[in-house]
């Protein structure tokens, strides 16, 4: 027959254990951060880029000899 109660017991224990919360907490912070700018960064060149061809245009229309 399997011995239940030690298996039982070992799992209460670790389940009990807070050791390395934290790491986990702020890695999960991290994480979250990191995409969150990842997505800032790709918002931004796509509106950089859209202003640049703004004011390239504008540079060249102005630059026309008339």
């Amino acid at each position: 027959m399997l011995a239940i109660e030690p298996l039982r017991s070992g799992l209460a224990r670790i389940l009990r254990d807070e050791q390395g919360q934290d790491l986990v907490e702020y890695s999960l912070l991290l994480a979250f951060v990191c995409l969150v700018g990842a997505a800032m960064f790709i918002g931004m060149g796509q509106t950089t880029a859209g202003l640049w061809t703004t004011v390239n245009s504008r540079l060249a229309a102005a630059n026309q000899p008339s």
